[in-house]
């Protein structure tokens, strides 16, 4: 609610940080480039070490003049650095997320005998382009590009391929799944081998998920958050709580906040009080409910909530008159710096930054409500009833709660006045 992607900002707390002055041994390998990007440069410096593979998607490492041979593609959007990237990835072992894994397998074996110690084992994968090995490909015969052009980076658009075309891609979003999953067979497997169950905490997320023509839309960002996007998997084993091998939990958790609260806790670290976040060490043992709400979204654009049976979003009332203000001291983005930066100016420090002011600017590239299933306006669905989210609801009563739950959630996390004002909220 505050600023768009970006780096930890000096006033941000690092999990990994936090760890390593306790003593914790923190790791991380990963293929994720955006890390060393201009807006994610901060990250892996927090880690007591790091292993980097390079590769991934449009990663610009291979120095290469000569322009790639591209092959022939459907709709491919692709980058040419991506291009010249696969022209030197032909074994399975040449891929950066087999690299990634591997050094994170290599990891757990050196130091399975050492106590605190904190792994992140960090992949794109399966982030588009939906590029896997041979072996994985074969599992599913329709994307053989001898037969057919490759379609394995859609654009983030509305859908106008035609329906052969749409199962071609998500065929190769399929193979590349199967190597994730061969991936993570190999931890689960050293875990058994090395009988890590005993004492040692595994957790697996991701970060967001993708709309495979969902929606009449590839991709993200652009459309509503709907639940292919937001509903992400995670499983947790706490090896405190054994008893809850293989069974699900319905309490509403959110891992990108509650994370830090549970990891700090398993290493007997309390939390500090800025951190919004849940220590789920009780939702594995039996359930226990952490909170009746969420709030979720990307700066800018639908502010969401939901409660675990409804979801509802709210699209800025008056954006126009109150467009949304970035607050941040490291204005950098993915690429370059952000728009907007000749007309910040410094203001009060946040309840969360440490009493350090912030530049405040209005956000450079407007965004424009998209809706690529032709429902514009608030969305409320009633997950229950309709889990994909076809048809949404008109119940002035549920969206009168959940837009007071909203707001009070809003204030908790101190978003700025300007948020509630464009989207027609009442702050509490």
């Amino acid at each position: 609610l505050h600023c768009p992607w970006g780096p930890l900002e000096p006033f941000d707390v690092s999990v990994p940080a936090v760890l390593q002055q306790n003593g914790v041994y923190t790791h991380l390998a990963s293929d994720h480039y955006h890390y060393w990007e201009d807006g994610g440069s901060t990250y892996h410096n927090r880690y007591s070490s790091w292993q980097f593979f390079r590769g991934q998607e449009g990663d610009p490492h291979i120095g290469q003049v000569a322009d790639p041979v591209i092959r022939e593609n459907l709709n491919q959007k692709g980058k040419r650095s991506d291009w010249v990237n696969r022209e030197h990835v032909r074994r399975d072992e040449d891929y950066s997320q087999t690299q990634t894994f591997n050094a994170g397998l290599e990891f757990i074996e050196r130091n399975q005998g050492e106590d605190s110690w904190f792994l992140q084992i960090e992949c794109f994968d399966p982030h588009e382009p939906f590029c896997a090995h041979r072996r994985y490909r074969d599992l599913y015969p329709q994307t053989d590009v001898s037969v057919a052009p490759l379609f394995d980076w859609p654009a983030y658009d509305v859908v106008t391929e035609t329906p052969e075309e749409v199962e071609r891609c998500r065929l190769n979003y399929a193979a590349l799944l199967a190597k994730c999953d061969a991936s993570l067979g190999d931890i689960l497997d050293s875990f058994d081998r090395l009988d890590l169950w005993k004492d040692t905490m595994l957790v697996l997320w991701t970060d967001h998920g993708f709309l495979l023509g969902e929606h009449n839309a590839w991709g993200k960002n652009w459309p509503p958050m709907y639940e292919e996007m937001s509903h992400t998997p995670f499983f947790v084993y706490d090896p405190r709580h054994p008893n809850a091998t293989g069974q699900r939990r319905s309490s509403l958790v959110q891992p990108a906040i509650d994370l830090g609260p549970t990891l700090l806790r398993f290493f007997s670290l309390e939390p500090p009080s800025t951190m919004l976040g849940h220590d789920l060490g009780a939702v594995v043992r039996d359930d226990t409910v952490v909170r009746d709400a969420a709030v979720f979204g990307y700066f800018g654009q639908h502010v969401n909530i939901t409660d675990g049976r409804y979801t509802y979003y709210r699209l800025p009332e008056h954006a126009d008159e109150f467009p949304a203000q970035v607050h941040t001291l490291m204005p950098t983005a993915l690429h370059g710096f952000k728009d907007g930066l000749e007309r910040a100016e410094l203001s009060a420090p946040l309840s969360f930054s440490r009493g350090m002011p912030v530049l405040r600017f209005p956000q450079g590239r407007r965004w424009q409500p998209c809706f690529p299933d032709s429902q514009p306006g608030h969305l409320l669905f009633d997950l229950e009833a309709d889990r994909g989210q076809k048809h949404p609801l008109h119940d002035d009563e549920v969206e009168a709660r959940l837009c007071g739950r909203m707001a009070e959630l809003m204030a908790a996390c101190d978003a700025p006045e300007g948020q509630f004002s464009r989207m027609g909220l009442a702050r509490p």
